[in-house]
């Protein structure tokens, strides 16, 4: 490990925020990086504590959110190299998405090639006013290799994807909320607030109803509608013989707010 932590976490009241942290290098993507990601993605995942992730670039009129892969890193790689790389940042991505908490990218200032490909595998995408969002990889003569060619796609479209991923064009937060790209659009000041009011109101409800509505949401996407269907009530199933299922019963009939744990 390097002297700085190149990785943030805080946990409260549920609420995970991971602040990619190598702001002299605009959070691009080194190998520690990526790894520090993925190891925190991996505790989340089994954390019961944890109902709801934010991943942010941090704050500062300088921050971003990710440039994507570190290029001076990635200019000493050998071919093998590079392709053991994308192999990793591809399942880091993947592995973000398939999450069972919800997650929310909290988008500061840059997010261009790898960074916006994570932004892609979270679930609800929030923009700061100052934002600029692209997959520039075709100006460097790669694609995007971190699943950007496919999720991209299937958020803002065929033809937009094309149009974004053929030119390399950076755009606005403004744009990236007319196309889709991003839910919301907040002054620099308010992003990380917005997230975790938003967080938190995910956050107060059943644990195991969000996270199988957000499976049944995510898995029946690509599927028929028969089979998404079956995806649905299967979810459903999951959540019928739950302790959190009766509380929300009775909390109702009592008039009161549930008190979930989980289980």
């Amino acid at each position: 490990m390097s002297k700085q932590t190149v990785l943030l976490s805080q946990l409260d009241d549920g609420i995970l925020t991971l602040t990619l942290n190598r702001p002299a290098a605009m959070n691009s993507f080194s190998r520690e990086l990526l790894h520090a990601l993925g190891a925190a993605i991996e505790d989340a995942s089994f954390n019961t504590e944890v109902r709801v992730v934010i991943i942010t670039g941090g704050a500062g009129e300088k921050a971003s959110f990710s440039t994507g892969a570190d290029l001076k890193e990635r200019a000493t790689m050998s071919e093998d190299e590079v392709k053991r790389f994308l192999f990793n940042i591809r399942n880091t991505f993947t592995a973000v998405e398939n999450m069972k908490q919800p997650v929310i990218a909290a988008i500061n200032g840059y997010a261009f090639g790898g960074g916006l490909e994570l932004a892609l595998a979270c679930d609800i995408r929030i923009a700061a006013e100052e934002a600029r969002m692209g997959l520039t990889e075709t100006s460097l003569a790669i694609i995007p290799g971190g699943g950007g060619t496919q999720r991209l796609p299937r958020i803002v479209g065929l033809a937009r994807a094309k149009e974004m991923i053929l030119t390399a064009r950076r755009i606005t937060a403004e744009e990236a909320l007319a196309i889709g790209l991003v839910n919301r659009v907040v002054p620099g000041d308010r992003l990380l607030a917005a997230c975790r009011a938003l967080a938190a109101e995910i956050a107060q409800n059943g644990p195991i109803a969000v996270q199988q509505a957000k499976f049944a949401v995510s898995k029946g996407m690509d599927a028929s509608l028969e089979v998404g269907l079956g995806i649905e009530s299967v979810a459903y199933w999951h959540c019928i013989p739950t302790e959190d299922r009766l509380e929300g019963l009775k909390a109702f009939k009592e008039k009161r707010k549930p008190i979930y744990k989980g289980r």
